[in-house]
Parts: structure tokens; C-alpha cells; sequence
């Protein structure tokens, strides 16, 4: 029989998306103590940073309105996991103990130490903070200097829509396909919105050198550029290889399909810092919030003595909006390969506003509302790679 009467401390490392479903879910046991560890005092909708950079939507929310009544909010950094005395030391010079931790640092910027001027000149657009930066360096622009995006996969082609949008004028240099994870018909759709709203479009164009007021292609071709946006790829916090983790080659936390450690069933992992079986998930909040709520519902499975679940998951579609009115929804098979079906045009573009941007907002305050309100897998079975296998296992030592 379970034990109501003694308090089990739950650490949650990360307010984004999935960090922030975990905490709210985490309430469905009262013995939970709930600790959500957070850099910023306000909750950052990521997925509207490119609007915020075109000021034309905020992206900071109060946590005061998105976490559940028992969630405990310390506003500091995570600066080393201490599995030996579970431990977390932050930034503050504080240490919280714990009993088990939810690691869901999300991800950052990647800026190529290979391409000259690139972490010196190109604004990052994937935190907070860069994004703030960024607003500022173009509004002091004006709207007929070149901005010059970095990057075609879906965050590049949101934040030139955006702009574009608003009167700047803009290139985006792809450095491959544009939106590659797409279909050949959604791409077309995709680059003939661009096209008809005013962005240069430089497909399989590589970048060589960015410096302050250019960037230099692979051809030696030089772009003038105001302002140089670098959206071509991210990275994640070290903190896992910092705390003896082990971890992927880019830094995830390696996990096994039920999203624990496999150093440390006392950890598990959610959103786009986790690597399950080695094979991580696309980053994205389409899987961020799903895996906070199993995440949460495997810490709650091991305090209760019963076996945490294996990762169910499958994707149906990815969306990518361009500007206020239109979008692209591309629908794909469930191991996330794109099928030759999308939408387009202003119905994307609804249900891009709708499901991919204040809908994940919208999960976190039910959770908080009602913890355990909403699913906590993807699809039907278990997840497969794009072969059909099921995904190889990873002991725990």
C-alpha cells in the first residue's frame, strides 16, 4: 500500500513547454512537493518569438496564470546535477534536494564557431534574450535596409514572413531546400508565398562569412545586410555532460523508452533535451508537451512502485506560419516523413494560430487547471523509426 503520508520532492529543471505541463501534472498525488526551476520569472512562448522580433504579438506570459495551486517556482539556473546526494546546485549559490528530477532544459541557439563572424554578427533568435536583442537592433533599422535570415527550416521561414510582413525587406538563404521536411507540393506552396510577398529566396545558398553589415556566400557572392538573423539550427544547455550524464552527440540526455536516465532511474527526461534509446524526437512543442505529461506520469509510476511507461508517440503534421494571414500544414506518416498531402493558404494559417501557437499555452492551463486532463502519448503503439523497427534498447549500467 502506498505511503500518502510521507512528502516525495519533485524537482522540475525547465518551465518551457514541457517542463511546465510535468509541474502541473505532478499535482494529480498530494504528496508530491513540487519544485519548478526556471531562468526567467515569466513563462516564454517561443514559438511566437518571431512575432515578438516583428512586434506584432508579446511572448512572455505571467507564471502566476499557467501553474497549478502546490507548484513552487524558484526563478534561478540549474548549474550541476549532484545524483550521488540529489542535489541540484544553482546559480544563486542555493541547492535544492530531491527525490526524483524532471530534466526539461529545451534547447538554444547553435552559432558556428566554423563560419567567420557568425557568433560576433548573426542574432540568434531561439531564447528570451536574443529575441529581445534582436527587436532592438531592427527597430533601429530602417524597414528598406536588407535583413538577411539564415536558415529554411521552419523557424527561418516564420521570422522572414513576419518581417516581410511588416515592410522589411528580406532574404533568406536556405543552405539547402527550403523547408526540407516537407513535401515537394507544401515546399512549392511555402516558396511561392515568400516569393509573391517580397523575400528573396536563395535556395541551397551557403554561407561563408557574416560580417557586420554583409554576409558572404560559398560563391564568393557578397549580401548587404543591415541586420543577419542566424536561424539555421540548434543546439542544447550542457548541463547532463556537466553532471557526468551521459549524452548524445549534441548534448541530450540519453534515456531509455520510458524517458528515465540511464544512469539514473531517479531522472527523467522531457521536450527537446532527451534522447530516447539514443533517437531523438524532431524538437518541437508538438512533442515537448506530450513528453512532459509521460514524463511526469513515469515519476508519479515510480513513486507509486509500478512500472513507468514506454514512449508512445507518433506524429500527424507539422504547420509553419506565413505572416498574419497564411500558413503551410504539411501531414506526414507517423514516424514524422512528410506525405504528399498538405493545406495551405489562410486555412493553415487559422490553424496555425489556433492549434500551433495559442493551443500549447492552452494545454498548460488545463493541466493546471485539472491535472491529468490531457493524453499523455501521440499515436497507437510503439513508437518506430523510419525503417519500422521498434527502437533498439539502452540498459541502465
Amino acid at each position: 500500500m502506498t505511503d500518502f503520508n510521507a512528502i516525495t520532492k519533485v524537482v522540475v529543471l525547465g518551465g518551457g513547454y514541457a517542463g511546465s505541463v510535468a509541474a502541473n501534472r505532478l499535482r494529480l498525488r498530494p504528496d508530491v512537493e513540487i519544485t519548478l526551476v526556471n531562468p526567467r520569472p515569466e513563462f516564454i512562448e517561443r514559438m511566437r518569438l518571431h512575432q515578438f522580433v516583428a512586434g506584432t504579438h508579446a511572448a512572455a506570459i505571467g507564471y502566476d496564470t499557467l501553474l497549478g495551486a502546490g507548484v513552487r517556482l524558484v526563478v534561478d539556473r540549474a548549474l550541476r546535477i549532484d545524483t550521488a546526494t540529489r542535489t541540484v546546485e544553482l546559480g544563486s549559490g542555493r541547492e535544492l534536494d530531491y527525490d526524483y528530477l524532471v530534466y526539461a532544459v529545451g534547447s538554444t541557439a547553435a552559432m558556428p564557431a566554423s563560419i567567420p563572424g557568425a557568433a560576433e554578427y548573426g542574432y540568434p533568435i531561439a531564447e528570451w534574450e536574443h529575441a529581445q536583442r534582436l527587436r532592438e537592433a531592427i527597430g533601429k533599422v530602417p524597414a528598406d535596409q536588407p535583413i538577411v535570415v539564415v536558415g529554411a527550416g521552419l523557424t527561418g521561414i516564420e521570422t522572414a514572413a513576419e518581417l516581410v510582413e511588416q515592410g522589411h525587406t528580406v532574404t533568406l538563404v536556405c543552405g539547402g531546400r527550403l523547408a526540407a521536411s516537407f513535401s515537394d507540393p507544401a515546399r512549392r506552396s511555402v516558396g511561392k508565398w515568400l516569393a509573391g510577398n517580397g523575400v528573396d529566396v536563395l535556395e541551397n545558398a551557403r554561407v561563408a562569412e557574416v560580417r557586420r553589415d554583409a554576409v558572404v556566400l560559398s560563391d564568393g557572392s557578397t549580401l548587404p545586410s543591415a541586420v543577419t538573423i542566424w536561424a539555421a539550427g540548434f543546439g542544447v544547455p550542457d548541463l547532463a555532460s556537466r553532471s557526468g550524464l551521459r549524452t548524445d552527440a549534441l548534448g541530450r540526455l540519453l534515456t531509455d523508452e520510458t524517458l528515465t536516465s540511464i544512469d539514473d532511474d531517479r531522472i527523467v527526461a522531457a521536450g527537446d533535451a532527451a534522447a530516447p534509446s539514443g533517437r531523438p524526437l524532431r524538437m518541437s512543442c508538438y512533442a515537448a508537451q506530450p513528453l512532459g505529461a509521460q514524463a511526469a506520469d513515469n515519476v508519479l509510476a515510480r513513486i507509486a512502485g509500478a512500472e513507468p511507461a514506454v514512449l508512445d508517440v507518433a506524429f500527424v503534421a507539422s504547420t509553419v506560419g506565413l505572416g498574419s494571414r497564411a500558413g503551410a500544414m504539411q501531414f506526414s506518416r507517423r514516424d514524422d516523413t512528410p506525405v504528399n498531402l498538405h493545406i495551405s493558404g489562410r486555412v493553415a494559417g487559422l490553424i496555425k494560430e489556433k492549434v500551433g501557437l495559442a493551443g500549447p499555452v492552452g494545454t498548460i492551463r488545463k493541466e493546471a487547471r485539472k491535472p491529468g486532463a490531457i493524453p499523455s502519448f501521440m499515436g497507437l503503439g510503439r513508437r518506430k523509426d523510419i525503417r519500422g523497427t521498434e527502437p533498439e534498447a539502452v540498459s541502465h549500467p
